[in-house]
């Protein structure tokens, strides 16, 4: 029961992995065409790749579940592979991050091509400043978004390493039930010798008992005899 139960899980995380491995390779081609872009073209498509990165997370961390609950000859394997899978992920949000870069470095330099353009117009310092102030706080918002998404990896990584204490703690309570029930059988087997062993030793005191009377009989009779004659 166990192999076919390994067998199935090992299936699941088959099916996983096709997945993975087919969205991996279009969100490659798609952050290569992303490249080619410019505009509001380049940001749609980011946002594609984002939603399919989303989903490409989604898969690592059933696998990874998938992977923890099985036998650990298997799980050592899949794990090892799955190790391989977070490189690649990491990799593509590496590269959507350089493509993000690159636009970004684009619409600073048109940022700033049109602030030449509002100085040569004389526009006002508190224009200028509302301008920076508004390029600080997309910063900051970026980075914040950036925390989060690590502190959610992390998580999720805890979560993992709980469920798999909480396997082998299962597997050590399923192990002792098993010890517990074996010395259940042992202290049935030694009652059931202790009572044979009692009976036979009732019966040999009444056979000895009925020894005994016999000998006193005869012992009756043997003086009884002597005296009479």
């Amino acid at each position: 029961v166990g192999v076919e139960k390994s067998g199935t899980m090992s299936e699941v995380f088959d099916g996983y992995e096709r997945q993975y491995c087919e969205l991996s390779a279009n969100l490659s081609h798609q952050c290569t065409a992303a490249s080619a872009l410019d505009g509001e073209q380049k940001k749609q498509k980011l946002s594609e790749i984002n939603g399919g990165l989303e989903d490409a997370d989604t898969l690592i961390r059933k696998m990874d579940l998938e992977a923890r609950s099985l036998q650990p000859s298997m799980k050592a394997t899949l794990l090892a592979k799955l190790r391989e899978y977070k490189a690649d992920l990491n990799n593509l949000k590496s590269e959507v991050k350089r493509i993000k870069s690159a636009n970004v470095s684009v619409t600073a330099r048109d940022e700033l091509l049109e602030l030449g353009r509002v100085d040569s117009l004389a526009v006002s310092n508190d224009q200028k400043g509302r301008l920076l102030m508004s390029t600080e706080r997309l910063n900051q918002s970026t980075d914040k978004i950036t925390n989060s998404r690590k502190t959610l990896l992390e998580t999720e990584e805890i979560g993992a390493s709980i469920l798999q204490d909480l396997h082998q703690q299962r597997q050590s309570l399923l192990h002792a039930h098993k010890s517990l029930h074996g010395v259940d059988d042992n202290i049935s087997k030694s009652k059931k010798i202790l009572a044979a062993m009692s009976k036979r030793m009732n019966r040999n005191k009444w056979i000895v008992g009925s020894l005994m009377a016999a000998l006193v009989l005869a012992i009756i009779l043997i003086l009884y005899f002597k005296l009479t004659h």
